[in-house]
Order: C-alpha cells, then sequence, then structure tokens
C-alpha cells in the first residue's frame, strides 16, 4: 500500500476499478423487494402518463395562444419590429447617445464650415490663376490653336482626311508658339 504525502499526489501507476464491483454495490446496499420494484413501476407508469397528458395541454394551450395572437394581428415580423422599435427608442433616450450625438453634430458642422471655407478658397485660387499673365498667353495660344484646325477643318472637308487634317494643324499651332530664344521684329527694335 503506498503512502501519500499531504499536498502531493500518488506518483505511482493508476489502478483500473471493476465497475461491475461498483454496480454491485450500489445494488446490495440498496436491495428492494418485489414488491417496491412494483410499486416504483407503477409509480413511473403513472409519472409518464401524467407527462404526456401535461404535453397535450400545452400543445393545446400554445395553439390557444397561438391562435388569439393571430385575431389581434400579432406576429413574429410585428413583435420583432415593435422590439426594435422600443431598443430604438431607449438607445434615442440614453445619455450616452444625446451626447455622441451632440458631439456628431457639432463636428459636422464644423466640417461643412471647413468645406465652405476650403472650397472658396480654392474658387479664388482658380480665379487668380485664370487672370494671371501666364494662364491668359496659354488661352490665347489654345484659342488660336483651336481655330486654326477649324479654319484647317472646313478648308480640306474635299482634300484629306482627319488625321492629315490634324497632323497639318498641328504643324501649324507649333510654329504658331514662339519660344524664349526668337523675339518679335518689336522687341527687337527697342
Amino acid at each position: 500500500m503506498e503512502t501519500r504525502q499531504p499536498g502531493f499526489l500518488a506518483s505511482g501507476p493508476l489502478k483500473e476499478t471493476d465497475e461491475d464491483s461498483g454496480s454491485e454495490v450500489n445494488l446490495n446496499s440498496s436491495i428492494m423487494t418485489e414488491e417496491e420494484r412494483e410499486e416504483i413501476l407503477q409509480e413511473l407508469a403513472k409519472l409518464e402518463e401524467e407527462i404526456g397528458t401535461l404535453r397535450q395541454v400545452l400543445s393545446s394551450k400554445e395553439k390557444q395562444h397561438a391562435d388569439l395572437r393571430q385575431k389581434l394581428g400579432i406576429n413574429p415580423l410585428n413583435e420583432i419590429r415593435s422590439n426594435f422599435n422600443r431598443g430604438w427608442r431607449d438607445v434615442q433616450t440614453s445619455v450616452a447617445y444625446k451626447k455622441t450625438s451632440e458631439t456628431l453634430s457639432t463636428a459636422g458642422q464644423k466640417t461643412s464650415a471647413a468645406f465652405s471655407t476650403l472650397s472658396s478658397t480654392i474658387s479664388r485660387k482658380f480665379e487668380d490663376m485664370r487672370n494671371s499673365p501666364s494662364f491668359r498667353s496659354f488661352e490665347e495660344k489654345m484659342e488660336n490653336t483651336v481655330s486654326n484646325i477649324k479654319t484647317k477643318v472646313g478648308a480640306s472637308e474635299s482634300k484629306g482626311n482627319f488625321e492629315e487634317v490634324l497632323s497639318s494643324a498641328a504643324s501649324a499651332s507649333s510654329q504658331d508658339l514662339p519660344t524664349n530664344n526668337t523675339m518679335d521684329s518689336s522687341e527687337r527694335q527697342c
């Protein structure tokens, strides 16, 4: 026989127990007579019959419950909708929701003001850029190129195809654009 020290598990191999011997002990300790066995079986049958009756009554009550709900117009979808609405009202009345709503409203107003300021700044910058001399010069060059293309296309409808017109317009517009190295005759005289 092994001796155990307090607080330590046995270090020896585990022994298998005989399961049948355990069940025999339980039966032997509660020896019942044939009469007691019959009484218990009768009581068991009576309980099973009561359970069956209760199941039938419960089924009948559930059917009656469903019929009454149907007459009232209560269906699962309406019930879910009602629960959702009730929950949403509870959320809306909560302090956390109110604080969050106020914070988001303030943030939205500030964001809107920032976008408005940004928009007006961008518009003003574009207007300044459009009024600048370099943009006007670019705009004039583009207008000249477009008018050259229109002239070439109008003049050459009967001769050549569109690709030829575009290439001739491109070469004409490159000849029209002044470069930094060349000066106009008016600039030379000064």
